[in-house]
Formats: structure tokens, C-alpha cells, sequence
């Protein structure tokens, strides 16, 4: 308990704020970082201290902490703050301006916040009521479901969006038998489209988990305690558990007895206040331009608009693109933009690309030129640059599509890096922060994730933007070397050394007399020793050729892909050497100036590329990945001359 507030009127009124989940707590944050004078009085109904919702699964299932669970969310301190935890608000005195708790006090507000959130939607079945019925919300439902998987040996879970087939993971743990029940014909209705349903469908029923969709609950069977269900179908099913999964409520109730105009939820301004100028509602529990968001990030964007009203801002709020990106058992699921039958998408192009090997699915939304939407399923790097794109309702070009369909990206690779992002893209969607603040915090010292994450409280909420703010923090982040990466890089560095030696170094002289027990220039004069070193030089070439195959053809899968690419830059450092033997380091003219000067230039180029590659742990990200991608298309361009000059320069030697 944190030092309590005068009730008088010869202070200053505070700010009181109710709920003490994410975004209550965002807001409280906010406004003392913003004046440290304004006093606070924050209230929670619950005893425990704040936590993060989103990350409730994950403890239930043992992945996370309850340090996790707290991470960013610790109360602000001060001696005009108080925190009144376990004590919920039970009436609120518009006229008066002020609230009554569960204690019995009365306090005084010169604003009111409420972010009271939601509570889960209890479907009307009969038997729903009676022991081993769970809900799954908040710490107080969690708390029971540690208790009861255990025990559970079938397990029902009502509701096939992200909280049920979470819990469902959660449930699985000790070996439970769980079946997840889905009103919609899908997984996930409200995010992905058949194909990608089916294909996360696919994933959960691989994980052990029953599901079945289009199908609806008439009964919860038991004496007391649950002993199954029935459908509309008729079929009966055998359980001792169910779980509610089906949805969520705003909480009203109290916006309703204050008589503050109540629609789905509790209605808001863009500035965030409700019918009362001195009362706004944030979160789960407000109804802007009727619209309620039932997840966190765009209560956090309206928690930044209501601190800025407060203290007498001008911002304001004009509502949040609808985004989830998720892991559903441990599989990626992204969402953004319009996606939805109900989204008026008829009139919009789309572009997919399916990867069933691999298990990824993607899919774009065009109108007008513009990309409206995006959906994906399975590991991508450059989700948040899409997300960004549909944000910022960017153009879409006709070659775009078409290279989203073949490689299921719109960008080149390296285009989508966080690196290259603008200053605007959002890089954490939890908590709206930029990559233009991330550049800025890391520019000021921050080298690391947890350093940009206690500067910015970027990836403090679901954390699955680490590997991007890795990736901002320039090699501060400790990062696995490739395989084989010492090989690599001293194959590299002896082929980049000896490509050097040939451009500066002096050709190497003709024997001054024929009375030598061993005559070296022989190599080069001698028309048959020419010819063991030019085919061999031929070989060589063309064995390298077919090893670079190993990474852009996905069908020869053949051996450690390592290996075979320090066998690639060996077999240039071999090319190099045959060509010291075939012309004693003379760079010649004309046609064969050309020849060695493309030789050299391409071993070079992949000689630099390789020491990138090996020395990617160690150097900044964005430098790498400069230099590797630079180097491999000068690399590549440079080869395309060779076979023709090579050609030409054996129909000359032969013809003459």
C-alpha cells in the first residue's frame, strides 16, 4: 500500500484512475512521467499487484514467470500517489466528484479513468452454472485452472479464437485429453480465412488437441459437478471439464449506474472523455465511433490520448488498426487491416502464397492500388514492415504481388529489415513504439534489449518484437555464429589475400637461364602443362558453379548446406591458384585482361562475402548485411561474363 490521499478540499483533487490492468497502468505511467505533481489514487479489484493478461496462457501453461508477467507494469511512486489494490469501486457521484469503495471510503476526483476492462461472455446453455465450469480472464481464473488440470482427464474448451486454443495448450499439459468446440466453421473466424484456418487446424490437431468447428453446445450434463455435454446435433460428449473461451463483455456496469451514456461499451470522444467532460474511459471496456477493440495495444494508443487531454492536450484519437500477432501453440499467427467477410473486402485483390512443406500461408489485400490487409501463418521476418504497409495504407505495385506470390514477400530481401524501416513504422504494436524511438534510445546508449526495453517498454508486453529490437541493437546482442563459420572465414580471408596479391603484386619472372634442374615458367610456356592448368581451372569453376546451386534450389537438399558453401570459396581459392600456374600472375590484355579481371573481381566480391558471413556474430547487423548483400550481387553479376569470355578465349587458343 503506497502512502494514501488526504480526502479534503484544501488539496488538490487527483486523478483517479480504475483498473490496474495494462492500460490503467499505461495511463498512471504516463501521467505522472508527464507532471509528477498531479496526484494519483489508482484502484484494482484485484490483490494482486499489476500483470499482463495477454501473457496469462503461458504462465497457466509453465512458459512464463510471474516475473514476465510483471515486467514493465510496477505503479508509479510518489508521495501524492496512492494504490488501492483488492478494493474495487462500487458507485460513482457525478455531481459530487467522487467515487465510494468497497471499504467504504469516499474519494474525491477531479478526472475519473476508467479502464475497467471486460469479463468473459457466458454463453446462455443450461448446466453452465455448476462445478468445473471455468472462465479464463484474469490471475483469480488462473489460479483454479493450475489447480484443476491436474486432476482434468477430458478437458472441453468452448471457443476456437486465441484464447481458447491457448488454454487448450495450457490444459494439454499432463497429458489431459482436450477437445476445443467452434461455433464458426473455423479456427480464429474473426483473423484468417479458410486456408489459413485449416492450415492452423492442421498444427493444433498435430499438437494432440481435438477440434470441432461449425458445432454448438444444448447442454452441460452433471449433479454438481460436470460430467459432459451435448450438442445441437445431438452427439454427447464425455468431460470433466469445461473451459469458456466464447468471447468478452465490456464492463459497463459501474458507467452504467453513473448514467454515462453506454452503448457495446462505455461511449468515448477522440479526446477519449464520455458524456461526463470529467470522466473517460480507455481500454476494453470504451466504445469509440462504434468500435470496441478487445486487445491491448489500441487501449494503450488511447491511453496516451487521454493523459494528453488531461493535461489540457489538444491530441485525439481517430481509432486503431486491428492487429494480432500472436504465437498459437507456438505457431505464428498474424492479422492486420481489413481480412473479414464482415470488413467490406468484396471489391479487393488478393495475392496468397502457400508454402505446405514449411507450413506457412500468407495472404494481401489490395483496393484501389492501396494494401488494405494481410494475414500470415508460420514464421516471417518481415511481418511488422507488412503491418506497417497496411497502417499506412501504402501503394502496392503490380511486380510486388507478383514476387508475394513466388516468395510470399513483397519486398526484396533485405528491403523488409527493421534496420531500413522508416521512422514511423511501429516496430512493438503492444506498446506503439517506433522505430525512429527505438533508433533514438539506442543512439543514446542502449545497446541491448533489455536496455531499449526499459527505455522504451517496447517488447514488454508479449516480447515477440525481440528479435527486432536484436536486430536495432547493432550487434550489442549476442548472436549465434553460422555453422562452420572458422572454415568459412579463413577460406575467405586466404582467397581475398590471394585475389588481392594478383591485382598489386609483380608478375612472377621467366627463368634467366635454361640450366635450372627446374624451369617454374615452364607452367605457363609449356603448351601441355597450359592445358592441365586451364581445364583444371575449367573444372574448378564449373564445380563451384553447381555447389552454389545448394542454396537457391530448393530441391537438392543434399548435405550441410555449411559445408558445401566453405567447399564453394575453397574451390575459388583453387580457381585462383590455377590461375596463378596457367599465366605466372600476368593479367594479360585485351580478351584475357577481361577474363582475369572478371575472375578476380568475383572471387573478391565472394571472398568479402564470405568473411560477413562468418563475422556476423560478432558485427552490427545492418553492416552485415550491408556489405554481405552488396558483395554477393556484385558477386553474382560478376560471373555472367565469364563463360562467354571463357569461351571465346578457348576458340582462340585452339583456332590459332
Amino acid at each position: 500500500m503506497l502512502q494514501s490521499i488526504p480526502n479534503t478540499k484544501a488539496v488538490q483533487a487527483p486523478v483517479v484512475v480504475i483498473g490496474t490492468g495494462p492500460v490503467g497502468v499505461r495511463l498512471a505511467q504516463d501521467l505522472h512521467r508527464r507532471d509528477p505533481s498531479i496526484p494519483l489514487v489508482i484502484y484494482g479489484n484485484e490483490p494482486w499487484e499489476p500483470y499482463n493478461r495477454v501473457r496469462l496462457s503461458s504462465f497457466l501453461a509453465g512458459d512464463a514467470s510471474w516475473a514476465t508477467l510483471t515486467q514493465g507494469l510496477a505503479l508509479p511512486q510518489g508521495p501524492a500517489i496512492a494504490a488501492r489494490l483488492n478494493c474495487a469501486v462500487v458507485h460513482v457521484d457525478r455531481g459530487a466528484q467522487e467515487i465510494e469503495d468497497s471499504a467504504g471510503r469516499t474519494q474525491r476526483y477531479s478526472h475519473l479513468v476508467l479502464a475497467t476492462g471486460s469479463r468473459p461472455r457466458i454463453p446462455d446453455v443450461p448446466g453452465i452454472g455448476q462445478a468445473n465450469v471455468y472462465v479464463f480472464r484474469d490471475m483469480n481464473d488462473t489460479q483454479r485452472l493450475l489447480a484443476r488440470r491436474i486432476r482434468s482427464r477430458r478437458t472441453v474448451v468452448l471457443g476456437g479464437g486465441l484464447l481458447g486454443l491457448e488454454a487448450a495448450r495450457a490444459m494439454q499439459r499432463f497429458n489431459t485429453e482436450v477437445l476445443v468446440i467452434e461455433n464458426n466453421d473455423r479456427l480464429m473466424m474473426q483473423q484468417l480465412d479458410q486456408a489459413a484456418a485449416d492450415l492452423l487446424r492442421a498444427h493444433v490437431e498435430a499438437a494432440g488437441i481435438q477440434v470441432l468447428t461449425g458445432a454448438a453446445v444444448k447442454r452441460v450434463h452433471g449433479e454438481g459437478a460436470v460430467t459432459g455435454i451435448t450438442l445441437r446435433t445431438g452427439d454427447v460428449i464425455e468431460c470433466d471439464t469445461v473451459v469458456i473461451a466464447a468471447g468478452i463483455k465490456p464492463n459497463t456496469d459501474l458507467a452504467l449506474q453513473a448514467g454515462l451514456n453506454v452503448g457495446r461499451g462505455i461511449r468515448v470522444s477522440d479526446r477519449m472523455q464520455t458524456s461526463d467532460p470529467h470522466i473517460y474511459a480507455v481500454g476494453e471496456c470504451a466504445e469509440h465511433r462504434e468500435q470496441v477493440y478487445g486487445i491491448v495495444a489500441p487501449g494503450l494508443e488511447q491511453a496516451a490520448v487521454a493523459v494528453h487531454a488531461i493535461c489540457g492536450g489538444d491530441a485525439s484519437y481517430a481509432g486503431s488498426l486491428q492487429a494480432t500477432r500472436l504465437k498459437v501453440l507456438d505457431m505464428p499467427v498474424f492479422s492486420v487491416g481489413r481480412v473479414g467477410e464482415h470488413d467490406g473486402i468484396g471489391s479487393a485483390s488478393t495475392a496468397a502464397y502457400e508454402d505446405k512443406k514449411t507450413g506457412i500461408y500468407r495472404k494481401v489485400l489490395v483496393e484501389r492500388g492501396h494494401l488494405i490487409g494481410a494475414m500470415a501463418v508460420g514464421e516471417g521476418a518481415d511481418l511488422r514492415r507488412l503491418q506497417d504497409a497496411v497502417s499506412g495504407n501504402h501503394r502496392i505495385l503490380p511486380w510486388q504481388l507478383w514476387r508475394f506470390r513466388r516468395t510470399g514477400s513483397l519486398w526484396q530481401e533485405g528491403e523488409a529489415s527493421v534496420v531500413n524501416w522508416p521512422a514511423s513504422a511501429v516496430v512493438c504494436n503492444c506498446t506503439g513504439v517506433t522505430r525512429g524511438q527505438l533508433g533514438e534510445a539506442a543512439a543514446a546508449g542502449c545497446r541491448s534489449i533489455e536496455q531499449l526495453a526499459a527505455c522504451t517498454r517496447a517488447s514488454t508486453v508479449c516480447g515477440s518484437c525481440k528479435p527486432l529490437l536484436a536486430e536495432l541493437a547493432g550487434g550489442a546482442v549476442m548472436r549465434e555464429p553460422v555453422r562452420a563459420h572458422r572454415p568459412l572465414q579463413g577460406a575467405a580471408a586466404a582467397a581475398l589475400a590471394l585475389a588481392l596479391l594478383a591485382l598489386v603484386a609483380p608478375a612472377i619472372p621467366f627463368a634467366k637461364t635454361v640450366q635450372l634442374q627446374w624451369r617454374w615458367d615452364e607452367l605457363w610456356l609449356v603448351s601441355l602443362y597450359k592445358q592441365v592448368s586451364g581445364f583444371s581451372i575449367l573444372g574448378l569453376s564449373v564445380l563451384a558453379l553447381l555447389l552454389s546451386f545448394r542454396k537457391r534450389w530448393s530441391r537438392l537438399g543434399y548435405g550441410d548446406f555449411a559445408i558445401w558453401r566453405v567447399l564453394h570459396v575453397v574451390l575459388g581459392l583453387g580457381v585462383l591458384a590455377g590461375l596463378y600456374a596457367h599465366t605466372g600472375g600476368r593479367l594479360g590484355s585485351q580478351l584475357n585482361f577481361l577474363l582475369m579481371a572478371s575472375f578476380t573481381g568475383l572471387i573478391l566480391a565472394g571472398s568479402m562475402s564470405g568473411l560477413m558471413i562468418a563475422q556476423g556474430h560478432r558485427l552490427p547487423v545492418a553492416l552485415v548485411r550491408r556489405w554481405r548483400d552488396n558483395s554477393t550481387w556484385v558477386h553474382i553479376l560478376l560471373f555472367w561474363p565469364v563463360p562467354v569470355l571463357l569461351g571465346f578465349h578457348i576458340l582462340k587458343t585452339y583456332y590459332f
